[in-house]
């Protein structure tokens, strides 16, 4: 597991709004059985939760998806399974997002 690896949402019940889980946790943690994860949601299912700098827009496999950074949780490990991705190439608009979240700037 790597920080920013995409993984599809195992969840039956909020894999319909919320397909893909990021993984946001730094591999220095990588030790615990925890990982701290942020959910992509289908913009058209949140799009009362649009904010620029909170919840950005990114668009991966063809979809418009929200970073949904409020929504911020830990999950067990075992559960991200099969990485289908990595949203790597945006870590600064990920982080600026945490960052938001946290301190408002």
């Amino acid at each position: 597991m790597s920080q920013f690896d995409v993984y599809k949402n195992p969840s039956k019940t909020s894999k319909k709004h919320l397909p893909y889980l990021l993984d946001v946790q730094n591999n220095f943690l990588e030790d615990l059985s925890t990982r701290i994860v942020i959910p992509l949601g289908l913009k058209s299912s949140f799009r009362n939760e649009e904010m620029d700098k909170l919840t950005p827009t990114i668009s991966y496999l063809d979809e418009e998806l929200l970073l949904l950074t409020p929504q911020i949780s830990s999950v067990p490990a075992s559960i991200l399974k099969n990485q289908i991705g990595s949203l790597a190439h945006i870590r600064s608009e990920i982080i600026n997002s945490l960052d938001f979240a946290i301190s408002g700037i």
